[in-house]
């Protein structure tokens, strides 16, 4: 379980040589020396040896020390310890999948959602304009970090065992927290079984961000349904995975503009869950007719792409516009790639003092 030490003669040696090894996700990183990983393991206040799980489809085991060396590799800063350990934790537990999710063809990967006070106090991380774009340290290195992990301690290697046909951006990094202030619903780990002042993390294994339009019109009495028409075509259209095998879950990002549709409208998360998904009831016929090999597997004339309202999960984020975000995703696995929360444990953080980089 100990991570193996390397040798170089001077930094740009080090990378080169974590280059050649495969050890990197294609950019360059920040060299984990042993005082720089230290650094991060005492910001997380637990044992470096601590074993968080194990880490498919390589079976490595991550240790906190190994969490770590990734996290310095990719940027992070000691207040993000929390949130990257929280990571590693939720995409370990076996309802994730996250073997079958590295080895899959399909285009997914891991979403890491953060609510509650660490949003501010473990970053910031961003919630608002371009929150899943450049410019915000904090998401840019806590999802590089969990992709690090990933690859170097989950042994995803592009066409050896991740075998994605294309990938997609977000499997550099992939990171955002919620706009809890900009929402008309209580913030998303509280429909989860979390109390409002806990902080957690939420994964779920996604596609790439699919762009939704609506300009919306207070005067309108249909202003809510058809914002939810137009979420529900981008979240099961006949080329998703989740139309396809009738499996898995799905994300959506309401912009803070279309999610003051359903304030105004007075839904509640739950309730936009239960149109979306019965929205999201698709035609069998269509569903035989292009979907090939995957279908005749249903009677009725309709069938439910998603199994259950639960499954649609719903936050609030960006700037406030015209766009909102869906993310569909796999579906596939024992556990069809569920979302799986985990507490953000801050007790045994420690505050590091600055230290020279070196």
């Amino acid at each position: 379980m100990t991570a193996e030490l390397l040798a170089a003669t001077d930094e740009e040696a080090a990378l080169d040589m974590l280059h050649e090894l495969e050890c990197t996700d294609g950019l360059p990183v920040v060299i984990p020396t042993q005082q720089r990983v230290d650094r991060l393991v005492l910001a997380s206040g637990l044992d470096g040896d601590m074993v968080l799980g194990e880490m498919g489809p390589a079976l490595g085991i991550a240790t906190v020390e190994k969490v770590a060396t990734a996290a310095v590799m990719a940027g992070c800063k000691p207040d993000y310890m929390p949130l990257v350990i929280a990571a590693v934790k939720a995409v370990v537990d076996p309802v994730f999948d996250l073997t079958e999710l590295q080895a899959t063809t399909h285009c997914t990967a891991p979403i890491v959602i953060v609510n509650g006070p660490a949003r501010h106090t473990c970053g910031p991380v961003a919630s608002g304009f371009g929150a899943l774009g450049p410019g915000h340290r904090a998401n840019a290195s806590i999802g590089r970090a969990l992709r690090l992990c990933m690859i170097n301690i989950g042994g995803g290697k592009p066409g050896i065992s991740d075998m994605a046909l294309l990938g997609h951006p977000g499997k550099f990094t992939y990171c955002l927290a919620e706009a809890e202030e900009d929402s008309p619903f209580p913030p998303l780990h509280t429909s989860r079984g979390y109390e409002a002042d806990d902080s957690v993390v939420t994964v779920l294994g996604c596609e790439a961000p699919h762009s939704v339009i609506y300009s919306d019109d207070a005067d309108d009495p249909e202003d809510a349904e058809k914002l939810l028409h137009v979420l529900a075509i981008g979240l099961a259209n006949l080329a998703t995975n989740n139309a396809i095998l009738a499996s898995g879950s799905s994300l959506v990002v309401l912009g803070p503009k279309h999610a003051s549709v359903f304030g105004r409208a007075n839904m509640n998360r739950e309730s936009v869950a239960q149109r979306l998904w019965e929205l999201t009831h698709l035609s069998t016929a269509d569903h035989n007719h292009y979907g090939q090999g995957f279908g005749s597997r249903f009677a009725e004339d309709t069938y439910p792409a998603f199994a259950k309202p639960e499954n649609i999960l719903i936050m609030v984020a960006g700037g406030s516009g015209l766009y909102s975000m869906v993310m569909p995703n796999w579906g596939g696995a024992s556990h069809a790639n569920s979302a799986v929360s985990v507490k953000v444990e801050v007790d045994q953080f420690c505050e590091v003092p600055g230290l020279a980089a070196n």
